[in-house]
């Protein structure tokens, strides 16, 4: 009986135990659960939040690109080749699915980023709510395939942030992300691509980026083939070609009687920065950058700049490479000199940028030089090529502010100096760098407007390279126009390998869309024509001049 009694006294404490311990596994699942539940919701509140934030910088988590300043040729530098590609209405998309990553694109500018990565599959539509609030706006898509929701909040006035989810249902009223999309309307999304490019052929788009120098002083054979024959974008002049007023008028209104069958009219200009820098005949000198600088009067400048913008205007001309924003801080510089309004930055972007503003308001284009600044430099780019040891910090502490000014202030058109900055790009020089000319003024500055070479005939550039190499670079690099101001058969290698170039493969046709846009953008802003020029009231402007400078 004893025996019995403490049998059932063991099965009872055994019970009892496994009961407790029983108990205790579930209270510790329970804390885990509760453990787990707090920790979810508050991973998935970081990640929004970080979506959220990258979005108002244009970017994707995790992907290191920003919609409307990155182009095609970096994303395929980095990421190589997409697995699989479609178009639809003129824009295309690259999918890499390694990358869980689609790319929209057009005019080689990428404009929407999408991803559908798994950590953000995992967020659902109350946490987009949660975090984000309720969105600017909801959109539907169906499809025989999807019926999604779209969620859009415009984080920034030019980027979007679109959640594209099922659309909820009874069944799952808070259906998970399927993707996200960042997008731009690229700088209000580049406009649509300019329609005469559609009817233009490749050989016609390669001219209008080239900037040409021409000989003698009279409508030359060669100079008749770079108008009709090539088409060329725009022709410079220099002294030699300009020697009295009614020679000067003459030549310009023959180069735009025979450009006047074409269906784009021809930019014509001169490097008229006053001083020493002056081409156009028979006019007051006006005082120098340096000068200028010195009396630190930014309505002055402004009086000058338009006076240069007259003196064009007189003479037919549409372009002026002018002003000088290099800030001269060596002081034996062979090239800049008194072209600079000085070693002050502040005082180079006040005063050159009321002279730009000046130009502009003549209807002149204005060209502002010599980016990414050539102040510094010890030997002249005509003769060698300079190298500057200076970091992307230097130059970001002086040289680059008063371009990044400009740009604030609608500069037109930059102009890229041949110098070697090793430290940045120790392969090419600036004009040829797709480091200096993509990635900081494009890129790091901005800059929408049209992008060209100095003279490519300059032993910085020749010395070093054959032109047409040097002509191909400074195009995959990301420069619009190629200027070459000497030697027709120059011009021809030039153009003859651009279209090399796109018929390999090594530049696409849209990116010459991209730069041909820009160039017809800008003819167009100014109304460029082959109006010809009847007269030039030389006294009038030297009256101008002398009443200008004497007060």
């Amino acid at each position: 009986m004893m025996k019995k009694v403490g049998v059932f006294l063991f099965i009872f404490l055994v019970l009892g135990i496994v009961e407790v311990y029983l108990e205790m596994q579930n209270e510790l699942g329970e804390r885990v659960e509760t453990s787990m539940e707090v920790e979810q919701p508050a991973e998935v509140e970081s990640l929004v939040q970080l979506i959220f934030e990258h979005a108002k910088k244009g970017q994707v988590l995790d992907i290191p690109f920003i919609v409307g300043e990155t182009d095609m040729e970096q994303i395929h530098e980095l990421w190589g080749n997409p697995d699989g590609k479609s178009e639809n209405s003129k824009n295309f998309y690259d999918t890499y699915f390694s990358k869980n990553a689609t790319i929209g694109h057009r005019s080689e500018v990428v404009f929407d980023i999408r991803s559908n990565s798994m950590p953000i599959q995992q967020i659902r539509l109350e946490d987009i709510k949660e975090i984000g609030g309720e969105p600017d706006e909801i959109r539907v898509y169906q499809d025989e395939e999807v019926n999604q929701t779209i969620l859009l909040y415009e984080v920034t006035p030019i980027y979007q942030l679109k959640w594209i989810l099922p659309k909820p249902t009874e069944n799952e009223p808070n259906p998970a992300v399927d993707h996200i999309s960042i997008y731009t309307k690229l700088k209000v999304a580049r406009k649509e691509e300019n329609l005469i490019i559609t009817e233009m052929s490749l050989e016609e788009k390669i001219g209008q980026m080239i900037f040409a120098g021409i000989t003698g002083t009279s409508l030359s054979k060669e100079t008749k083939q770079l108008v009709s024959g090539d088409k060329v974008g725009g022709i410079i002049f220099f002294k030699d070609n300009l020697q009295d007023v009614n020679q000067a008028v003459t030549l310009i209104n023959s180069i735009k009687a025979e450009s006047s069958d074409n269906k784009i009219p021809l930019l014509l200009g001169v490097d008229q920065e006053g001083g020493r820098v002056s081409r156009l005949p028979k006019l007051t000198s006006l005082p120098t950058n340096q000068e200028i600088g010195e009396q630190n009067n930014e309505t002055l400048s402004y009086r000058i700049g338009n006076l240069l913008g007259q003196e064009l205007n007189a003479f037919g001309l549409n372009i002026n490479f002018a002003p000088v924003l290099d800030v001269n801080s060596n002081t034996n510089n062979p090239v800049i000199g008194d072209r600079s309004f000085g070693n002050n930055a502040g005082i180079v972007s006040k005063l050159g940028i009321q002279t730009m503003q000046g130009i502009q308001s003549q209807n002149i284009i204005s060209v502002v030089k010599h980016f990414p600044g050539h102040g510094d430099t010890g030997v002249d780019s005509h003769l060698e090529l300079p190298v500057i040891q200076k970091s992307i910090e230097d130059l970001n502490a002086l040289e680059l502010i008063p371009f990044k000014n400009a740009i604030a202030d609608s500069a037109d058109v930059v102009m890229i100096a041949h110098i070697l900055l090793p430290k940045i790009d120790p392969n090419f020089p600036s004009s040829l760098s797709h480091e200096i000319i993509t990635g900081i003024l494009r890129e790091q500055l901005q800059f929408d407007g049209v992008v060209m070479t100095d003279d490519m005939t300059m032993n910085a550039i020749i010395g070093n390279y054959e032109i047409g190499q040097a002509t191909v670079e400074a195009v995959k690099a990301g420069n619009d126009m190629v200027l070459i101001a000497h030697e027709y058969t120059n011009v021809k290698r030039a153009i003859e390998s651009i279209l090399q170039a796109v018929n390999s493969g090594e530049i696409t046709e849209e990116r010459i869309n991209t730069s041909v846009d820009r160039i017809l953008s800008l003819k167009e802003k100014y109304k460029v024509s082959n109006d010809q020029v009847k007269e030039v009231n030389i006294e009038q402007i030297n009256q101008s001049i002398e009443q200008t400078v004497g007060s």
